[in-house]
Formats: structure tokens, C-alpha cells, sequence
């Protein structure tokens, strides 16, 4: 409890000052980067370093496992499993893969954030509107280039207890149109550091383990349950 009480006062008066700073200051670089000279260096590479700074601030220790499964000048389609707010910090930070994010368009409304994240050119979904799939499929193919990849959540939202729900197809159909391979992550441990029903991290340990690639071409539903059961593979306590 004493270790605890430490934290939250170094919370307080530390860290968030810090990463508000840091927040600010990187939504400004990627958004004004991005207009200037192009969303692929400066739409990665500032927030990269925010993401690892704060998990570096929080005392969150990342763990990554298989980073040599994958080829950066290879496009993929990375398939992870969302446990919590902190795996978005634990891939931006440590996947070391330039991507883009696919997203929900309410995001967009995040204050300086997301006009950062769209002038840095990631994927905006809009789920209401009827055309939103078409536009998604066209958005990507622009994106999708010269060893630029595809981040999804393909649970739509972030775990309510630890455990993976069922996947919508919408990234799986990105795949299969491009033909591009598709890599499941696993994220073991973003539960315990900031799980959904939580507004203040607590410190821990995060693993990321990089699967194999999934060559195209293999029937769609089968597909998602393989890569659903790969994922599930390396989940320590919250397997179904």
C-alpha cells in the first residue's frame, strides 16, 4: 500500500505534468510534420517515441517476443487482441514497424489528437455511415504501399474482463482484397496495468509477442478462428 500511495503522488506531480507536455508537443509535430512533408516518417516516428516515454514514465516494462517474424519493407495486416488503453503505447512504441491505425472516426474528435492522427494519414472508420466500407477499402489501398502496414483491433472495443471477444471481418476483408499477409499479436498484461473500467495506470509488466505471418488466400471465416486461436495461444490469464 505505502508503494502504491508513492506511485499515485509520482502520478500526480511527475508523470502527468510530463506526458500532458509530451502529448501536446507530439500531436503538434506529427500534425504539422504530416502537412509538410508527408504523414509516413513524421506520422510514425514522433509518436513512437511518445509511446515508449509513456511507458517508460508509468513504470511499464514491455516485453516483446518474435520481432523477428516479420520483414519491415514487408506490408502486413497486424491482427491484436485489446486488452486496454495501453496497448496502443505498447505497439506504437515497440512493434518497431511503420503502420497505420484503423480507427473509429469518433476518435477524430479527441481534442488536437485526432487531428494529429488524421493529418498523419491513419484510417478512419465511420461504422453509421452506409459507404463507410467503400471509403475504408479506398483509404487503404492508398495507404497500404512500399512496406506501410495495417494496425487493427478486430474486437471493436477494449475487453471488458482480460478475455477476447469475437472478431468482425473488416480488417480480414482488407486482407484478403489486398492480399497481404496478416500477423496476430498478442497483448498479455495491458489488462493490469489500465483496463477499461480504469482511468489511472498502474505499473506492471506488458508482453507482445509477434506471431508468424498468415500467407492470403485462406477462407475468410477460418481464417478469423485461426487467428483468434493463435492469439489466445500466448494469453497467460485470460485464455478462454
Amino acid at each position: 500500500m505505502v508503494k502504491i500511495f508513492f506511485y499515485r503522488l509520482y502520478q500526480l506531480f511527475i508523470m502527468a505534468p510530463v506526458l500532458l507536455v509530451a502529448t501536446i508537443v507530439t500531436a503538434l509535430l506529427t500534425a504539422i510534420g504530416s502537412i509538410l512533408f508527408g504523414g509516413r516518417w513524421w506520422g510514425y516516428w514522433p509518436p513512437h517515441v511518445w509511446a515508449r516515454l509513456f511507458c517508460i514514465m508509468t513504470l511499464v516494462r514491455v516485453r516483446v517476443r518474435g520481432r523477428e517474424n516479420i520483414d519491415p519493407k514487408t506490408s502486413y495486416v497486424f491482427i491484436s487482441n485489446h486488452q486496454g488503453a495501453y496497448d496502443i503505447f505498447t505497439i506504437y512504441g515497440y512493434l518497431n514497424h511503420n503502420f497505420k491505425w484503423m480507427m473509429k472516426k469518433s476518435l477524430e474528435k479527441i481534442p488536437l489528437v485526432g487531428y494529429s492522427c488524421r493529418c498523419a494519414g491513419h484510417i478512419m472508420v465511420d461504422r453509421v455511415n452506409p459507404v463507410g466500407i467503400k471509403q475504408t477499402m479506398d483509404t487503404a489501398k492508398k495507404r497500404l504501399k512500399n512496406g506501410m502496414s495495417l494496425v487493427v483491433f478486430p474486437e471493436g472495443s477494449r475487453s471488458k474482463d482480460g478475455r477476447m471477444a469475437q472478431f468482425k471481418r473488416g480488417a480480414f476483408l482488407l486482407a484478403s482484397e489486398f492480399t497481404l499477409p496478416i500477423v496476430p499479436l498478442t497483448l498479455d498484461g495491458s489488462y493490469d496495468v489500465m483496463p477499461k473500467h480504469k482511468k489511472i495506470p498502474m505499473f506492471g509488466t506488458i508482453t507482445l509477442t509477434i506471431h508468424k505471418p498468415i500467407p492470403p488466400g485462406a477462407e475468410m471465416n477460418e481464417l478469423m478462428k485461426h487467428t483468434h486461436e493463435i492469439i489466445n495461444s500466448s494469453l497467460t490469464r485470460y485464455n478462454n
